[in-house]
């Protein structure tokens, strides 16, 4: 009897001690191990720094490219950069561009023929111009805030060209009369919009090594 009583007896504790561990349990108050702790506070994140190293290395590795293989360029790459090109900074977000998309091999062919530094566009699957409208900028001395805006839109362009492992060069036109009137007549633009550049586009045939244009004598502090 008297074993029997003590068997009774623990068991009862321990059906007290269950129920107290489920009830503190269950209030949310369980306190993570140590272990658990520590690991939720010191764990690294290097994602931030990792984007800032990528997008710095994309802009340290573009360089022009003039030659091109025959592979055209997808349509979902040529968005992308164009996304790219009208998430530029723009004064008064005017936002005074166009672009006209070229994939016509006779027209890239006869642009390439009209000036020698356009040569590349030739050889190119694909050609951007990108424009500027002047109905969309300043009035007055400020109008010609268009070109710095789509100078930043073509800047994004070729960095999105060189994220897509794509190839491009920027071929000027304004604010060379003659290279001006020929692609308005060329491409039909309005009398509003002035073409600032032709952007020769597409894969590689070649990298070359880039260029360190880094001249800490063209730097002046506070005065020159």
């Amino acid at each position: 009897m008297k074993t029997s009583n003590i068997l009774n007896v623990l068991l009862a504790i321990a059906l007290v001690l269950l129920s107290a561990k489920l009830v503190y349990f269950s209030t949310g108050n369980e306190t993570p191990s140590i272990t658990e702790s520590s690991t939720e506070t010191t764990k690294p994140s290097n994602s931030n720094s990792n984007t800032s190293e990528n997008a710095l290395d994309n802009i340290m590795s573009r360089s022009s490219v003039r030659n091109y293989t025959e592979k055209p360029v997808e349509d979902e790459k040529i968005e992308k950069i164009l996304r790219a090109a009208m998430a530029a900074p723009t004064a008064g977000n005017k936002q005074p561009w166009s672009f006209v998309v070229i994939k016509d091999k006779g027209k890239l062919t006869k642009i390439s023929e009209r000036a020698g530094p356009w040569k590349p566009v030739g050889k190119a699957p694909l050609a951007i111009v990108v424009c500027g409208d002047l109905e969309k900028t300043f009035e007055g001395e400020g109008v010609d805030y268009w070109v710095q805006d789509a100078s930043a839109a073509t800047e994004n362009l070729l960095l999105a060209v060189n994220a897509l492992e794509l190839g491009a060069v920027w071929c000027g036109a304004y604010p060379i009369s003659e290279r001006v009137e020929f692609l308005k007549s060329e491409l039909g633009l309005p009398d509003n919009i002035a073409p600032l550049n032709v952007v020769a586009i597409g894969y590689p045939f070649e990298r070359k090594n880039i260029k360190d244009k880094w001249k800490p004598e063209l730097i002046h502090n506070e005065t020159w």
